[in-house]
């Protein structure tokens, strides 16, 4: 239950929860919120604990710069790393940060990886039930593993063949594509998700986390199999928040576990990453000719140049580009790799 919020006092004495709750107030993700806490902890030790408040634009940028030229950090986490330190000290601590001078970040962003259709057929050979489900997901609706995980059986509209994606990357909701080949399994994935909440509600451990006051707005609503998550853990545990024993959903350790497998047991030699299916989701649309602007709002980016990144690694030969290898005429290829000499007469 590692993305549900923490309570913190409503009135924090600590710094860090001063800070998460100035954050939740300006309506940041939690993921978001993790990633900055973090960032502004590790600054927070790279400077032998001294207070932010006793910091400037110095401190940070002997940071960001440390972590260019001794840490290799890449392009992504610089920037990443820089919008946490700007959030602290302009927007809680009303401190100007104007005028950085750092050492910019080398090491650019990498291609993504890529998965051909007939390696995702592979990988799907490998995989059954559930977990076949939840690649076909994945790489059919184009969803990030926390957006997959995150689903409840509400979210899933088979009239309108939508998949609805709510508090997704940037805290915003989205729809994409409901593959309609998968949908006798996810209505047999609802049947088991309901016949599973029965018995936890019997067992009376049947209420589901409930975002922002939900819970408060609409009390039975935690037991109804509508907002019970698609993929629910195989266990019961306490929350985080509130110390209610209920079921949450699939952990993602147990995603990625499982994605590992069935790409080793293909016999395919990329990274095995949950991600690459919502990246090969993309690249399959771009070659199938669909536009960037539709790619990115069914993705979800907020700036189309994102998505670009898609046209970097489509499959040139389906555009009509061949390598200027495949245009040779094997019977003119040299034979030999030294000229013959012929002595004159």
């Amino acid at each position: 239950m590692d993305n549900i919020r923490q309570r913190i006092p409503t009135r924090p004495v600590r710094f860090l929860d001063k800070l998460r709750l100035h954050m939740r107030d300006a309506g940041l993700a939690y993921t978001t919120e993790r990633t900055y806490i973090h960032w502004i902890k590790r600054f927070i030790l790279f400077h032998q604990k001294r207070h932010p408040q006793e910091m400037g634009a110095p401190e940070v940028e002997h940071f960001l710069t440390h972590l260019s030229e001794v840490r290799d950090c890449s392009v992504g986490t610089q920037r990443i790393v820089l919008n946490a330190l700007v959030y602290l000290f302009t927007r809680f601590l009303n401190k100007d940060l104007s005028g950085l001078s750092f050492t910019q970040a080398r090491r650019p962003r990498r291609l993504p990886v890529v998965y051909s259709r007939a390696e995702i057929a592979s990988i799907l050979c490998h995989l059954s039930g559930a977990a076949r489900l939840r690649v076909q997901l994945l790489y059919g609706g184009g969803l990030r593993s926390a957006e997959l995980l995150s689903l409840r059986v509400k979210d899933l509209d088979f009239d309108s063949n939508n998949i609805f994606v709510r508090a997704g990357k940037g805290n915003k909701d989205r729809t994409t594509i409901l593959p309609q080949g998968l949908v006798p399994d996810i209505r047999r994935q609802i049947e088991r998700v309901r016949i599973l909440h029965e018995q936890d509600v019997a067992d009376g451990v049947g209420e589901v986390y409930l975002p922002d006051a939900l819970a408060r707005k609409f009390p039975n609503a935690a037991k109804e199999l509508a907002w019970q998550y698609l993929f629910p853990a195989s266990q019961v545990g306490p929350c985080p928040r509130t110390g209610v024993v209920r079921r949450h959903h699939l952990h993602p350790t147990a995603l990625a576990k499982q994605i590992r497998r069935a790409v080793k047991a293909a016999g395919i030699h990329k990274p095995a990453r949950a991600h690459a299916f919502r990246h090969s989701f993309a690249t399959h649309l771009l070659e199938s000719g669909y536009d960037l602007r539709t790619i990115q709002e069914l993705l979800g980016h907020s700036d189309i140049s994102i998505t670009e990144i898609y046209t970097h690694v489509v499959n040139r030969g389906s555009k009509g580009v061949l390598s200027p290898m495949d245009t040779l005429d094997p019977g003119n290829s040299i034979r030999e790799s030294t000229p013959v000499y012929r002595i004159a007469s």
